[in-house]
């Protein structure tokens, strides 16, 4: 008999036997929350998820202080932050200004993001979709130049809370776009959460025959209608092995009203953990950590897995 908190686990056949897991809820996860954290506490908080396991985990972004108050502590909380060996520690940055403030402080992985569709665009980057690149190809360029990596991260890429349903060729034009400018790598980002796992397969045969390669794509679900652990296994079935999660659950859109919590990461430590598939990400210490950052938030955690096994 297995130990409680322990999924049986039981192999898929052709499924990853490894995954990447690209921990959101320091970046993405708090920039919507309304109690904003002190430096110490969100430094703290990365120090934690990194003790637990998780590769790779996004430490904030360098955004405008009045667009996003929580994360106007950027550059402290990278130079106040303790790396641990073999973690990787990107950030968000959303121009040229971004990008110098992250270089300054010694970020060595950044994150840029453009839209799938016109409406968004203009709403989150306050230029039509047609003039996103124009934005983010300095930033890539410049961080290119300086041998770091960048990822490209696409929002609204199933559907659009003004625009409706999004067409994949679309959305695979967007991404094409942002590897010829030199990106190294992609997150599909499902921004409200009405995407269903054979709209994730489409989208990812549509882009692999645009020629990009497997191994760059992401995806980055959020669970509005509950279909965040069903869109992450079609992914997985499609071959993608880099999969972004937010502890305990935190996080939605700024820009997005309808937009609720990212997929949990413990609830998907679970999933994978029962398929057979390697995160090394110690699921006991990830669900204290939830426990914890919740409670310096003043909520609850909307992680399943954290409800079911936290004390």
């Amino acid at each position: 008999m297995r130990p409680p908190g322990l999924p049986v686990r039981v192999s898929w056949h052709d499924l990853p036997p490894r995954v990447t897991i690209w921990e959101v809820g320091a970046r993405d996860g708090l920039q919507n929350e309304s109690t904003v954290l002190r430096t110490q506490t969100k430094i703290e908080f990365i120090e934690r998820l990194a003790r637990c396991g998780l590769p790779v985990i996004e430490a904030t972004s360098f955004v405008r202080p009045d667009l996003i108050p929580q994360l106007s502590d950027a550059a402290d909380v990278m130079t106040g932050l303790r790396r641990s060996p073999g973690v990787r520690y990107p950030a968000l940055v959303p121009n040229s200004r971004g990008l110098s403030d992250a270089i300054a402080v010694g970020v060595d992985e950044i994150a840029v993001f453009v839209s799938a569709t016109d409406a968004f665009a203009r709403r989150n980057l306050g230029r039509p979709m047609a003039g996103q690149m124009e934005m983010v190809r300095p930033v890539i360029d410049g961080a290119r130049s300086l041998g770091l990596g960048v990822r490209g991260y696409v929002s609204m890429c199933f559907g659009d809370p003004w625009e409706g349903v999004v067409e994949t060729a679309q959305v695979a034009g967007v991404c094409a776009d942002l590897m010829t400018a030199g990106c190294t790598g992609l997150s599909l980002g499902d921004t409200i959460g009405v995407a269903t796992p054979g709209q994730v397969r489409a989208l990812i045969d549509l882009i692999l025959a645009r020629g990009i390669a497997l191994d760059v794509v992401g995806v980055h679900f959020h669970d509005t209608y509950g279909q965040a652990l069903a869109n992450t296994l079609a992914a997985l079935i499609s071959g993608v092995t880099t999969i972004d999660s937010s502890a305990g659950g935190l996080g939605g859109c700024p820009y997005a009203e309808s937009a609720t919590g990212n997929l949990a990461t413990e609830d998907l430590v679970w999933m994978l953990d029962g398929l057979g598939i390697e995160t090394g990400v110690d699921l006991a210490a990830l669900v204290e950590t939830s426990v914890w950052v919740a409670r310096e938030l003043g909520r609850t955690p909307t992680s399943r897995v954290v409800q079911a096994l936290a004390p």
